[in-house]
C-alpha cells in the first residue's frame, strides 16, 4: 500500500530517529482502516493499487497518531469526519 518513506514524506520528517515508531503508526493506521472497511489487513498492506481515498485516510491516521502520541490529552478529542468520508464508498457493510 505504502512505504515508510511515503509516509516520513507527509508527514514531513527527514531524520531516520523515528522510523521504528512511524512504522508502528502505519501498520496500525493500515489495520485501523482494514478494521473500518471489513477488509483482511493483509489484502490492504499488500494492495499496491488501493484506491487514493483509502491511502489519504492512511495518511490521515498516522498523522494523528504521530501528531497525539500520548493516551492522555488536556482536551476532549474529536474523530475526524474526513476519515469516515474518504472510506465509507469502500466499506463492506454485513448483513
Amino acid at each position: 500500500m505504502m512505504t515508510l518513506e511515503d509516509v516520513k514524506l507527509h508527514l514531513r520528517v527527514d531524520h531516520d530517529d523515528e522510523d521504528d515508531t512511524i512504522s508502528l503508526y502505519l501498520d496500525a493506521a493500515i489495520n485501523g482502516v482494514a478494521n473500518y472497511l471489513n477488509a483482511e489487513y493483509d489484502d490492504l498492506a499488500t494492495d499496491p493499487d488501493a484506491p487514493a481515498p483509502i491511502k489519504a485516510a492512511v495518511l490521515l491516521a498516522v498523522g494523528d497518531l504521530y501528531a497525539n502520541r500520548e493516551g492522555q490529552a488536556d482536551r476532549q478529542l474529536f474523530s475526524n469526519p474526513t476519515y469516515e468520508r474518504l472510506l465509507n464508498p469502500y466499506r463492506v457493510m454485513a448483513v
